[in-house]
């Protein structure tokens, strides 16, 4: 439980520019709603997940990786170590509203306008390109992926388990976020799975793209 709220601490790893992830984390804050949870935000990082095997991706996705996922993680982790731990979830809200339901992408002027939503200073916009905080942000994406193993993406979840130990999953991948009852029922439904010891892997082919809502 979480000492200030009596709530179950969740702990949510994220890349701003994952939409996949952004759904995933829209449902989390239907959860929020429907159980007695808490989620911590976390950043993870796609650029360095795939570092050591960029040259293997094809040539769109390795020439986003080297673009353009730099710098808004660079940003949240900026914003996250100046500002305090609070800020991120906001800040991961103004980003994805942003960069996926609105259609701007992780642009300069998208990341700009997210801080300025939420009130954070603009000149956070130049750690884009900054590797002053790399460290730390390469140290939060380690603490997610070293939870769950390397075959994985984001986003990353991890509870508390029966015996105090966290479980971590990649996932659920699902659109739309549910919302209400049906968030709940994918939350216990997830819970009960990732618990089950041995258990690994559901999965089937995706067959519609995220639905912004």
């Amino acid at each position: 439980m979480s000492e200030n709220t009596g709530k179950t601490p969740v702990d949510f790893w994220f890349d701003p520019l994952c939409p996949w992830a952004w759904m995933t984390s829209r449902w989390m804050l239907e959860v929020e709603k429907v159980r007695d949870v808490q989620v911590r935000w976390h950043v993870m990082s796609l650029a360095v997940l795939n570092e050591d095997k960029i040259d293997e991706l094809p040539e769109e996705y390795r020439e986003m990786l080297e673009t353009k996922a730099w710098g808004p993680v660079r940003v949240v982790v900026a914003a996250q170590q100046k500002h305090g731990d609070e800020i991120v979830g906001d800040l991961y809200t103004a980003l994805g509203t942003r960069f996926h339901n609105r259609g701007e992408g992780p642009t300069r002027e998208a990341v700009a306008g997210a801080l300025k939503d939420v009130g954070l200073p603009a000149d956070l916009v130049e750690y884009m390109d900054s590797d002053a905080y790399d460290t730390e942000l390469r140290a939060s994406h380690k603490e997610g992926i070293d939870k769950v193993g390397q075959e994985v993406g984001t986003p990353v979840i991890a509870v508390p388990g029966a015996d105090g130990e966290q479980v971590a999953f990649f996932g659920p991948v699902v659109t739309p976020a549910p919302k209400g009852d049906a968030a709940a029922r994918l939350w216990d439904g997830t819970l009960l799975v990732a618990s089950t010891p041995g258990f690994y892997e559901i999965k089937r082919t995706r067959t519609q793209g995220p639905i912004f809502d």
